[in-house]
């Protein structure tokens, strides 16, 4: 009976299968996500300590889905919850954010080639202040910006040359012809909504930011730390300036499907 258990658990039909690659998509609330949940075939919905992921395909790959909910808390719990219990091989954020260049329009897209705080400071082992978080594993310093991982960047920016995204609304009611521009560039984060023009031009001068949000650089960090490939897209739903409580009410629903249609091309092309 012995030697039949031990042929049994060597035989292929019990060797553990390797796992299929999966690929997660987090946004902060409903609509950031909302066009990625309709595209998705076969969806399955699980809660885990009351977050609720939703897995299935799109495309050839298999995804899990979840909203972080606002602010930098949230969202590293979320993505310390996903990591844990579905371990994907990839993490893509997908919504909308302020812009701090003044280049950009609402509308237009924000591919993170880095992603940091620009609320965070502290002081190192030597007593000197830093914006670097420290890393509870390693017990090191964490880069001040966290990078996006370079083959999502790399597949994300060529993408974003073939979708079709929506023009801004117009307030004569018609749609804007303007081409909706896709930046590579700094994502700062923090746990404040941008409204000021003043200190817009501050994260512009302090970390040459191209917008601002407040989710980003939590769901890095924890991606960082637990080495995992990630890239943040963002599309600008309003200037971060006094106009901005105004802006997003108007312009975030096109906003959050800009952003997603690139993810969701990209996650298509992987």
């Amino acid at each position: 009976m012995k030697h039949l258990l031990l042929f049994l658990m060597l035989s292929p039909a019990f060797a553990q299968q390797p796992k299929k690659p999966l690929t997660a998509l987090l946004g902060a609330f409903g609509a950031e996500v909302a066009l990625v949940k309709q595209s998705l075939a076969n969806p399955k919905s699980v809660s885990i300590s009351g977050i609720e992921f939703t897995t299935g395909q799109i495309g050839k790959q298999a995804v899990v889905v979840a909203e972080t909910g606002i602010g930098k808390v949230n969202a590293a719990m979320t993505t310390a919850l996903l990591l844990n219990h579905f371990r994907p091989t990839r993490v893509i954020f997908t919504g909308i954010a302020g812009g701090t260049n003044p280049d950009l329009q609402p509308g237009d897209i924000v591919i993170g080639s880095q992603t940091g705080y620009h609320d965070f400071n502290s002081m190192n082992m030597s007593a000197k202040p830093t914006r670097q978080t420290l890393n509870p594993l390693t017990k090191a310093l964490n880069p001040a910006f966290f990078p996006a991982d370079p083959a999502l960047l790399k597949q994300a920016t060529e993408l974003s040359k073939t979708v079709m995204f929506e023009g801004i609304p117009l307030a004569s009611g018609q749609v804007s012809t303007r081409p909706v521009r896709v930046l590579v560039g700094t994502i700062v984060t923090g746990d404040q909504f941008i409204s000021s023009a003043t200190k817009t031009a501050q994260l512009r001068a302090d970390f040459e930011a191209d917008a601002t949000e407040m989710e980003g650089a939590a769901v890095a960090q924890v991606c960082y730390q637990l080495q995992t490939p990630l890239l943040v897209i963002r599309s600008l739903s309003d200037r971060a300036d006094a106009e901005a409580p105004l802006d997003i009410r108007a312009f975030y629903p096109t906003a959050a499907r800009n952003s997603a249609k690139l993810v969701l091309a990209l996650v298509k092309g992987l």
